[in-house]
């Protein structure tokens, strides 16, 4: 005689069957948790990217030593929308026609001069003449190394809604000494922090 075959209560089999489709349905629940996470993240990073902050590289040597080739900083964008241009901000603009190259849309350079002055190279030196002055005034810029020597030009008043640019490594710059005063408008942004190399790491 065969001995008998236990077979499940069918209350406990009720129970095991219950569980494994609420294990099946949070897994389920945690997969779109994790899509919805994936997806929320990209549209921040793109948010973030397209208006508040980006990376940019450095691609020449005419900001040493503030910055030299191969570094990365981040640049606010949103700067200039709260409050106006400073004389020694680095910013990066679209490059004017003529200083662009297939690699290159972008540039990195420090305001010297503002809307409405006046400025001039001699003897080595920036000269700033402001609106309502009659003498010009030689600029301090502590952010050169001490050897550096600006190139010399003639006085050029910068017209409005235009700001000049040069780089700290005066002699191997292309700048507004080339291309003249820049449209405000072409500003990206202002770098304020080296992010690499991570050895440099700061604010600018």
């Amino acid at each position: 005689m065969e001995p008998p075959v236990e077979l499940p209560h069918p209350a406990e089999d009720g129970a095991a069957g219950s569980a494994r489709k609420k294990a099946r349905s949070n897994r389920k629940k945690q997969g779109y948790e994790w899509l919805i996470l994936v997806a929320a993240s990209l549209a921040v990073a793109l948010i973030v990217r397209g208006f508040l902050i980006q990376a940019f590289y450095i691609p020449s040597e005419s900001m040493v030593p503030t910055l030299v080739k191969n570094d990365r900083v981040l640049v606010n964008k949103l700067s200039y929308k709260l409050h106006e241009v400073h004389r020694g901000d680095i910013v990066v603009f679209k490059a004017p026609p003529g200083a662009a190259t297939a690699q290159v849309k972008d540039l990195i350079k420090r305001v010297v001069g503002l809307p409405g002055e006046t400025i001039e190279g001699r003897n080595g030196s920036i000269y700033i003449t402001k609106p309502g002055e009659e003498q010009p005034k030689p600029l301090d810029e502590p952010y050169l190394s001490p050897d550096v020597r600006s190139r010399d030009f003639p006085p050029e008043k910068i017209p409005p809604d235009k700001i000049y640019v040069l780089g700290d490594n005066r002699q191997d710059s292309r700048d507004s000494t080339f291309f003249h005063a820049i449209d405000e408008s072409a500003i990206v942004g202002r770098a304020f922090v080296k992010i690499w190399p991570l050895s440099d790491l700061g604010l600018l």
